[in-house]
């Protein structure tokens, strides 16, 4: 009985031979290779993919969510903070520290827009990709940042940004974007000194809201003048025109992030006009693509 068991086990072990030698082979496999070929591989066919066509500009903007009640809680100064500004702009340089792919950056108020090359590979061009990766390293730059420029202030809470990828299908587009931009900054601009000062002079917010309630522009000037003595033109830029991040090798503003070498390209922060022509003639590098 016993010589029968163990011929039994023998045959049985010589017939199982070739899954033994399976098992074995599996267990050298590398584990990723094993995964790849799991029973839950479907599940990748219900990821999207979503690149950006081709030869359009991608522009992803991040604003701020709900930046009223933030400045609010961290008793920002009004009508402008400038701290919160060249904190706002502080993460948008580690941004494009991070991705160099990106050409410029607007900002202003609690939105910054990021300009990628037309002809960019970043991320396969990824729609998903490029818009996340700039969203999260621009908030946690934002809160690494907090201490340099409010020292005294602690975070009350993080704060929160959304963001969205368009793409421009040419140059003009593109510019008419950035001067959408800062024509909206001027114009919240305006009506934000002429509401606080309103305020501060004693109205109440509503009030102030219906002081304000249809004028134009002529008429914001004239009320900053003839009450207040400010003269809007004379403004600080950084107000008036938000700000415009670029790399570029000799410009006259705020150096944000040096490469030092042979090519040493800083990357400066100006407050300038966007708009007109100058601005994009004087530099045709960054439409190059």
């Amino acid at each position: 009985m016993l010589f029968a068991g163990r011929v039994m086990v023998r045959s049985f072990l010589h017939k199982k031979s070739g899954l033994l030698q399976n098992l074995c082979t599996l267990k050298t496999l590398p584990y990723e290779q094993v995964m790849t070929h799991s029973q839950y591989d479907y599940v990748k066919s219900f990821e999207i993919p979503d690149p950006c066509l081709p030869n359009c500009w991608p522009v992803v903007r991040i604003d701020g969510k709900n930046f009223h009640k933030f400045s609010t809680a961290h008793n920002f100064e009004k009508p402008n903070d400038d701290r919160a500004l060249k904190l706002m702009t502080a993460a948008a340089t580690s941004v494009m520290g991070l991705l160099n792919d990106i050409v410029l950056a607007y900002g202003q108020s609690d939105e910054y827009s990021f300009v990628f090359k037309k002809k960019t590979k970043a991320y396969n061009r990824r729609a998903s990709k490029l818009s996340s990766v700039v969203v999260s390293q621009f908030s946690t730059s934002y809160v690494y940042h907090w201490k340099k420029y409010f020292p005294e202030l602690e975070l009350q809470y993080p704060p929160a940004f959304d963001s969205r990828l368009v793409l421009y299908p040419c140059d003009k587009n593109l510019r008419d974007y950035l001067s959408w931009r800062q024509v909206d900054c001027h114009i919240n601009n305006m009506y934000n000194y002429c509401f606080w000062k309103l305020v501060q002079s004693g109205l109440t917010h509503m009030e102030s809201q219906e002081r304000l309630k249809g004028t134009l522009s002529g008429d914001k000037n004239e009320l900053l003048f003839s009450q207040f003595g400010i003269n809007y033109n004379n403004l600080p830029q950084l107000h008036r025109k938000g700000t415009v991040i670029i790399r570029d090798k000799s410009e006259n503003g705020d150096c944000a992030h040096g490469k030092s070498g042979k090519d040493k390209v800083t990357v400066v922060a100006l407050n300038t006009d966007i708009i007109g022509k100058q601005f994009w003639e004087e530099r045709p590098h960054l439409l190059a693509g």
